[in-house]
């Protein structure tokens, strides 16, 4: 039971989606945000968008969004969720292409504190082809992430433990985006 009253049913609406319901207002632009950041039109494919929401989740510790974003990346992602867990068990030898590798090192310095992105990540990214687009993008999908795990577990909202909950919605987010 979250820590305050949401006036829905959490079971029916868990994780982020009981707090948007309860404060409309701040829930359309959140929204939006998340739309333009893991599905608009963007070198990264939305399933790599979505892999670092995970990631940068899973550093957070939080369990929604990290179980959310971790099937949302598996269903556009060939490589489904064999290579979520990989990535998320361990970075340095998950396989995944370089460039990838090197921003999901910006997007968990970002997690530990904006300050530890420094010319060495930055350049190491540049170095296996990131764009400047693509390395500003990592940056706030992962910082974004960094609220949206706070804002989910500071209110101690509903996680759901049944893993087809998060498939389920995978399916919606990939055919209808964040905005339906």
């Amino acid at each position: 039971m979250a820590h305050i009253d949401l006036g829905v049913d959490e079971t029916l609406f868990p994780g982020i989606s009981g707090p948007l319901r309860y404060r409309p207002e701040t829930a359309k632009p959140l929204m939006e945000l998340a739309e333009v950041l893991l599905r608009g039109p963007h070198p990264l494919t939305a399933g790599e968008r979505e892999l670092i929401a995970a990631y940068v989740s899973g550093l957070n510790e939080c369990t929604f969004c990290c179980d959310s974003h971790s099937a949302f990346a598996a269903a556009q992602l060939d490589e489904g969720v064999e290579l979520v867990d990989r990535v998320r068990a361990d970075l340095d030898t998950a396989p995944v292409p370089e460039k990838l590798r090197a921003l999901l090192r910006i997007a968990g310095a970002v997690q530990r504190g904006g300050r530890g992105v420094g010319a060495e990540l930055v350049d190491a990214a540049r170095a296996e082809g990131a764009t400047d687009l693509e390395i500003h993008d990592t940056v706030l999908i992962a910082a974004a992430f960094c609220m949206y795990n706070r804002y989910v577990d500071g209110l101690a909202t509903v996680v759901p433990a049944d893993p087809t909950t998060y498939a389920n919605t995978a399916q919606r987010i990939v055919r209808q985006g964040y905005l339906s």
